[in-house]
């Protein structure tokens, strides 16, 4: 018989930032969140998360999320450019390609969605990665506010687009 798998639990953890409310989440092998606690995509995030990682959210105490914490508020406070964070992503596969293309963004750069997909040898499927972009659970970290729209808009963003125009100034890379 065979021994039935442990549940594994996400620690979460939620602080103010400059942009509000964010909750950072972590399992033992990587951080697996960073979201903005009021999102409208939080159910959907937080279905795939217990779906792909097994187990629920806990309020906990992890040392990856006071790393990812202390890092993030460097990065507000523009004295950090990169994260330098082991994560965990909960995806298809087509959503981690998508979210690796993005983590290839330098800082103070914006790419267009068509830009991204041609990145990743899907030039035909920029719908497609917006959707990704849109899935991706560990925002900030994983720069999806550094991809905007073909003609320059802003396109989306959980956080809203007041929160995007505020990342990509501290950026210096907002659009006008």
């Amino acid at each position: 018989m065979m021994a039935k798998a442990k549940a594994r639990h996400i620690c979460i953890h939620s602080f103010d930032t400059i942009l509000g409310p964010m909750r950072l989440g972590a399992v033992d092998d990587g951080l697996c969140l960073l979201d903005f606690v009021n999102s409208r995509k939080r159910p959907q995030v937080e279905a795939r998360l217990m779906r792909h990682l097994g187990g629920g959210f806990r309020e906990a105490a992890h040392p990856l999320l006071e790393t990812a914490r202390q890092q993030l508020e460097e990065y507000f406070a523009a004295h950090r450019q990169t994260f330098d964070l082991p994560l965990k992503l909960a995806g298809t596969a087509f959503q981690q390609k998508v979210w690796r293309a993005l983590m290839k963004i330098p800082f103070g750069q914006s790419v267009s969605y068509a830009t991204v997909a041609r990145a990743i040898g899907r030039q035909r499927a920029v719908r497609a990665v917006a959707a990704a972009n849109a899935a991706n659970a560990i925002s900030i970290i994983i720069p999806c506010h550094r991809v905007i729209a073909s003609g320059g808009g802003l396109g989306g963003y959980a956080g809203g687009l007041e929160a995007k125009r505020r990342l990509l100034a501290l950026e210096g890379s907002l659009v006008s």
